[in-house]
């Protein structure tokens, strides 16, 4: 349960164009996370497996210049998202939620990995406070 599997990456256009047009937002700092319920329907065509989340992770060229920092900063989310997603697994599945989300880095410095477990931690945190049923 503690992997990152292929199929739990974002990765379809359509589905990255789409959460940024019509995606919900929120910030648990240094992540803006974008996320979108998805219907029985699209998550059959977008091959979830027996996931209940896709997960794209970006870090912007504006923050960090440098290929070596972005690579860096993005193994540190995905690390922690990784360890913490069995938490929120357990919260989408209660709900019977697919759901597609992105993390983007907002931070102006260089994050630690506590700050971003604690960030993972409040992005848990919001799903398990969204109330029954949590649809569009």
């Amino acid at each position: 349960m503690h992997t990152f599997e292929r199929n739990e990456r974002l990765k379809s256009r359509k589905l990255l164009s789409r959460l940024f047009q019509e995606g919900r937002a929120f910030v648990a700092y240094p992540l803006r996370v974008v996320w979108l319920p998805l219907s029985e329907a699209e998550r059959a065509v977008m091959r979830f497996g027996g996931h209940p989340a896709q997960v794209a992770i970006s870090v912007p060229k504006r923050r960090y210049k440098s290929a070596v920092m972005r690579n860096r900063v993005r193994r540190q989310v995905r690390e922690a998202y990784r360890l913490s997603k069995h938490v929120l697994y357990e919260q989408l599945k209660c709900r019977s939620l697919h759901i597609a989300l992105i993390f983007i880095f907002v931070g102006k410095e260089d994050p630690s990995f506590e700050q971003l477990a604690g960030s993972m931690r409040k992005v848990v945190q919001f799903f398990a406070r969204q109330p029954l049923p949590l649809s569009e």
